[in-house]
């Protein structure tokens, strides 16, 4: 246990060792609804590095995860080889590039198999969710943050990033019911109104086929 923390919080684990804390209280922010995991998808590209078509921050806590393993055992390693000076520190920087090699690899090896988890990508065209029914699934919504799930006309459900009216005095919790009202193109979000379901008239009846005959014996 002695030689977990020491190696934890030595060079270059303790790097990733930070940033693995930052990761936990991120998603623990998510889980309770006070931080949105798509938070920084407009602010990083991560389709240069080929870690695209998931959110930012899935790509990023897997490459922080990944990393801070490789580092951590590179800081075993480097303490049990008893090294000194120059060659320690030759060492250390070495784990420290395989770290983020390896985090860098190993992620661009899961996307692909994290992507059919996150249908919240737009669809083929955003406008086909416009006026369709939604349902709050994070904590809350407001005007800075808030995710529904939406069904596309294809019969497909999809994760998408909505915001709450200004104007609207209607407290969205998870499972409330909405309105995708408008989308803003600046923000990649839909904006979300108020909605009754008890005000929904449902599916139209469906008409007779004005060709089809009636069997002999029967009425129509």
């Amino acid at each position: 246990m002695q030689e977990f923390q020491t190696a934890t919080l030595s060079f270059p684990a303790l790097l990733f060792s930070a940033a693995l804390v930052v990761v936990i209280a991120f998603w623990l922010l998510v889980l309770a609804g006070a931080a949105d995991h798509h938070a920084f998808d407009a602010d990083l590209d991560t389709d240069l590095a080929g870690i695209g078509g998931v959110p930012v921050t899935v790509s990023v806590s897997v490459m922080v995860a990944v990393g801070w393993f490789t580092a951590l055992t590179g800081s075993v390693l480097l303490h049990r080889s008893h090294a000194t000076g120059t060659v320690r520190a030759a060492l250390a920087f070495g784990f420290l590039a395989g770290a983020l090699l390896a985090a860098w690899a190993v992620t661009r090896l899961l996307v692909p198999r994290f992507r059919r988890f996150f249908a919240d990508q737009p669809p083929s065209s955003r406008q086909d969710l416009l006026g369709r029914v939604c349902t709050i699934r994070t904590g809350s919504a407001g005007t800075d943050f808030g995710q529904a799930e939406v069904a596309a006309p294809d019969g497909t459900t999809a994760l998408v990033r909505v915001r709450q009216l200004p104007c609207s005095a209607v407290e969205f919790t998870a499972g409330s019911p909405g309105l995708l009202s408008a989308y803003d193109e600046a923000g990649a979000f839909f904006w979300v109104s108020p909605y009754d379901r008890a005000l929904d008239p449902g599916p139209p009846p469906v008409q007779p086929h004005p060709h089809r005959r009636t069997p002999p014996g029967r009425t129509a």
